[in-house]
């Protein structure tokens, strides 16, 4: 977890100095992205809230849903991480929206991904969307590699 809270520490100390915030739209992360970013003090200041969006039924907790929001895109991609981004930083009012999806493990998705593979995406000023695959099956190391990525990507496009 140490590693996790340097890396949100990294990112909330230049989210501070820029004045800006974030918001998460997370799934086969479980939650651990959003749990980063407000294990470090202060997290009021940058973060503004976020979601673990696990099933597609889950999809629909969410205020005013309509599905024709996600594109078509099926979950596990690039395309649907990035909507994920867009709306987390859209439905938040936030600078920047942070999306996650794919494939914890131990086994594959429904749609053929193997276990570690996730897609994340960064969306502000800047726009980020990528595929990461671990080649791991356990599942507790893929959500842990998968937020270690994300808060890269976030510190990526604030650099």
């Amino acid at each position: 977890m140490k590693e996790l809270i340097d890396q949100a520490a990294r990112v909330a100390a230049l989210l501070r100095s820029r004045k800006e915030s974030v918001a998460v739209l997370e799934s086969s992360s479980g939650g651990l992205i959003s749990a980063a970013l407000l294990a470090v003090a202060g997290a009021s200041d940058y973060y503004l809230g976020g979601a673990v969006i696990y099933t597609g039924r889950a999809w629909h907790a969410l205020r005013d849903f309509d599905k024709s929001v996600l594109g078509g895109y099926r979950s596990a991609t690039p395309e649907h991480a990035l909507v994920r981004a867009r709306l987390a930083r859209e439905r938040f009012g936030a600078t920047w929206g942070i999306g996650e999806t794919g494939a914890a493990g131990p086994t594959g998705n429904r749609y053929g991904d193997p276990a570690g593979h996730a897609c994340i995406a960064v969306a502000g000023p800047k726009e980020i969307s990528e595929v990461l695959r671990t080649g791991l099956a356990d599942r507790l190391q893929n959500m842990h590699l998968f937020t270690i990525e994300a808060l890269k990507n976030l510190e990526k496009v604030l650099s």
